[in-house]
C-alpha cells in the first residue's frame, strides 16, 4: 500500500510493481442540477477526478445508482448515458454496477486507474517557493444552489455545466509530464479547505493572490445573493482558523474561497523552474491554467 488510510489523499494506491500501482477510488452524490444527462455526466468526471488528482489514469470503472422507486426509466437511463460518454471520452470502460432504492436519486463511480509509483501526486510534496496552478475557475457551488433556489439564469447554468463536464485528464498528463510532486483536485472542501490538506501534509504555507484566483462569471453575483450550500460554511468553519485573510477581502469574496465544488479543476505545486513551460505547454494543450501564488514558510494560508 504506497497511500492508504493514514494520508488524506484523493485514492488509494497499491503497488502492483516497478512499473505500476493501482489507484481506486469512489465517490457519488446527488443531482446539482436539473437535466439527468448533464447530471450523469458531471458525476462521472467528477469521479474520475480524483485518479486524475493522483498523476494517474483511469481504465476501469463500475456504476452506483440509488433511484426513487417512482423515477421514470427515461430519467435514469438519461443519467447512465451521461456517464457512459464520459468515460468513453475518458478512454474509460464501465463494466456494470449497482442500484439500489433511496427516497433522493445519486449517482457516481467506482474508478480504477494506473499510476507510475514513482510518479503519484500527493498532497505532501509542495516544496518551498513552488508556483500554485488552479485549471478551472471557482463558483459552481453558489450557482448550482441558486438553481435549487429557483434563482439562477439559465446561461449561468449552462457556464457551471460545461466547466463541471470537463474532465480534468489533460491537466493530469501535464503533471505526470513535468514531473510534478504535488495535487489535489478542488471539490467539496472548496479551494481554500484542499490548499490546506496540502499545505498541513507537506508542512508548508501557502499565499494566495485572491485578484489571480478565477471565478466563472456568475459567481460574484450569486454570492452576494448568498446563494451558498450549507457545505461552504461548514468549511469556513472547520477551516477558517488556518487562513488569514488581507483586510479589503470582504465576506462574500471569502466565502467565495470556501464555496463547495463539484467536479472541480485540480490545484497543483509547480517548481518555480518548470513554472515557464509548464504555462507554454498548457497554451499549447488548449489547458487553462491560473497562477494563484506560492507555497511560502508557515503554517497558514494568506490571502492576499
Amino acid at each position: 500500500m504506497l497511500v492508504g488510510l493514514n494520508e488524506q489523499d484523493d485514492a488509494a494506491v497499491w503497488r502492483l510493481d516497478d512499473e505500476r500501482a493501482l489507484a481506486i477510488t469512489t465517490d457519488f452524490f446527488p443531482p446539482v442540477v436539473d437535466t439527468p444527462y448533464e447530471y450523469g455526466v458531471i458525476a462521472a468526471a467528477n469521479s474520475l477526478s480524483d485518479i486524475y488528482a493522483m498523476g494517474g489514469e483511469p481504465f476501469l470503472a463500475l456504476n452506483i445508482t440509488a433511484t426513487p422507486p417512482g423515477l421514470p426509466l427515461e430519467v435514469v437511463s438519461e443519467i447512465l448515458r451521461g456517464g457512459a460518454q464520459t468515460a468513453r471520452d475518458a478512454g474509460v470502460v464501465i463494466a456494470g454496477g449497482h442500484t439500489i432504492q433511496d427516497e433522493e436519486p445519486k449517482y457516481g463511480l467506482i474508478v480504477l486507474g494506473f499510476v507510475h509509483p514513482d510518479r503519484i501526486l500527493t498532497k505532501a510534496g509542495a516544496m518551498l517557493g513552488d508556483h500554485l496552478i488552479m485549471t478551472k475557475p471557482l463558483g459552481f457551488g453558489v450557482t448550482t444552489t441558486a438553481l435549487k433556489q429557483g434563482k439562477a439564469e439559465d446561461k449561468d447554468v449552462q457556464e457551471a455545466i460545461e466547466w463541471m463536464s470537463l474532465l480534468n485528464r489533460t491537466a493530469a498528463q501535464m503533471a505526470n509530464e513535468f514531473e510534478l510532486c504535488a495535487g489535489t483536485d478542488i471539490t467539496g472542501f472548496s479551494l481554500l479547505g484542499h490548499a490546506w490538506e496540502m499545505a498541513e501534509a507537506s508542512g508548508v504555507g501557502l499565499q494566495i493572490e485572491f485578484d489571480s484566483v478565477p471565478f466563472i462569471s456568475c459567481a460574484r453575483k450569486y454570492a452576494e445573493e448568498w446563494t451558498f450550500p450549507g457545505g461552504s460554511s461548514d468549511n469556513r468553519l472547520y477551516f477558517a482558523e488556518h487562513v488569514e485573510f488581507a483586510k479589503h477581502i470582504d465576506e462574500a469574496s471569502q466565502m467565495l474561497l470556501f464555496d463547495a465544488q463539484t467536479s472541480g479543476g485540480l490545484l497543483l505545486s509547480v517548481p518555480v523552474d518548470k513554472l515557464e513551460q509548464f504555462l507554454e505547454r498548457a497554451g499549447e494543450l488548449d489547458q487553462p491554467v491560473w497562477d494563484i501564488g506560492q507555497v511560502v514558510a508557515g503554517n497558514k494560508i494568506s490571502v492576499e
